[in-house]
């Protein structure tokens, strides 16, 4: 996996594009047009999990370097997926 390419989960149907990543962690976020932002969500390798941040009030996913600050706040341990947000990965 890599920054940039496309990934696909089987309960969505838009594809997401992978903003930042490491060995672990995938941030990933897919357009939502209707309020002009992204929809994001944080892939776990490791764990086979996926889900959103669980801070209540985080920067956001809109850029990049937003992207790259909350990799490396999963990185240090100050943030982690979600326990109530948090599904299987199910990767189509």
């Amino acid at each position: 996996m890599e920054v940039g390419k496309k990934i696909k989960f089987k309960e969505e149907k838009q594809r997401y594009t992978i903003k930042a990543c490491d060995d672990q962690y995938l941030i990933c976020t897919k357009p939502f047009n209707a309020k002009k932002t992204v929809l994001y969500t944080i892939v776990d390798l490791k764990n086979n999990i996926r889900g959103t941040e669980n801070l209540i009030f985080c920067a956001g996913f809109e850029t990049d370097e937003l992207c790259q600050e909350a990799l490396n706040r999963l990185q240090s341990g100050e943030s982690k997926i979600s326990h109530r947000n948090r599904i299987g990965l199910n990767i189509d």
